[in-house]
């Protein structure tokens, strides 16, 4: 949600404090970008347990450095079909340094549509866009059930091509939720660098995590064909869901 605000005052605004009431009741994170009179700008973040903070007179590479990194690591982890769409590609590809390797793609790819839908270069309405990437994880569903058939297909043999494919698609997702925060006029390339760089250690983090996991159960190697169904279930049912659920919003 985004919010505009004209100030005046007798006072600059440099040095000033901007405090947000009650924001240390909620869960929200709240970034503020800030114009002065002048021509510059400052960004800065406030948190419920940060509600406040001093405004400086200009933007610090630091500061966005900072700001926009951690906007990229906590939108991989709350963007829950993103992670999904990730997790299911751990399960198909073998090897943590093939898995690395696709997961880089994947960033790769949507770093690209990010940043080009970011400059205005392209650009994709949003609704349509979420619906394929639901659609993307119902196909990665399917994959997972072929490869526990023992069935050789595309994405199990290249994985990093898949993941770079679908990753094009999903940049845009991406450049939705980032132009709902916005970015720094004086600094977008830094920004959107950044955020990316956020994105990646996001999920390098997941895929650590989560590789580890599966490490753990692949020392029973005897499990039940059924068992091994069970994730692509588990992720086609949520993302199928997504999918009609996106789909039925076209007309709201």
């Amino acid at each position: 949600m985004l919010y505009s605000y004209l100030l005046q005052g007798e006072e600059p605004l440099a040095g000033q404090t901007l405090q947000i009431n009650n924001l240390d009741r909620t869960m929200v994170d709240v970034l503020v970008n800030v114009k002065y009179l002048n021509g510059e700008q400052v960004t800065l973040m406030l948190k419920p347990d940060q509600t406040q903070e001093v405004l400086p007179g200009k933007t610090e590479p630091w500061s966005v450095v900072k700001t926009y990194t951690v906007l990229g690591i906590e939108h991989i982890i709350f963007g829950i079909d993103h992670l999904l769409f990730v997790l299911a590609l751990i399960i198909i590809t073998k090897g943590l340094r093939k898995i690395i390797k696709t997961v880089t793609a994947f960033t790769l790819a949507h770093s690209i549509t990010l940043s080009l839908a970011v400059l205005g270069v392209v650009n994709f309405p949003g609704p349509p866009v979420e619906a394929v990437i639901a659609l993307s994880i119902v196909f990665l569903a399917v994959e997972i059930l072929k490869k526990a058939q023992g069935k050789e297909s595309l994405t199990s043999q290249k994985p990093w091509l898949v993941a770079f494919s679908f990753g094009l698609l999903h940049g845009f997702g991406f450049a939705g939720a980032l132009a709902e925060v916005g970015l720094p006029q004086s600094e977008i390339p830094l920004a959107l660098a950044f955020f990316n760089v956020g994105v990646e250690l996001g999920q390098i983090a997941f895929v650590l995590v989560v590789s580890l996991a599966l490490g753990l159960l692949a020392i029973r190697r005897n499990w039940p064909i059924y068992w091994k169904k069970i994730p692509a279930y588990a992720i086609g049912s949520v993302a199928a869901f997504w999918l009609i659920e996106r789909i039925a919003g076209f007309w709201n």
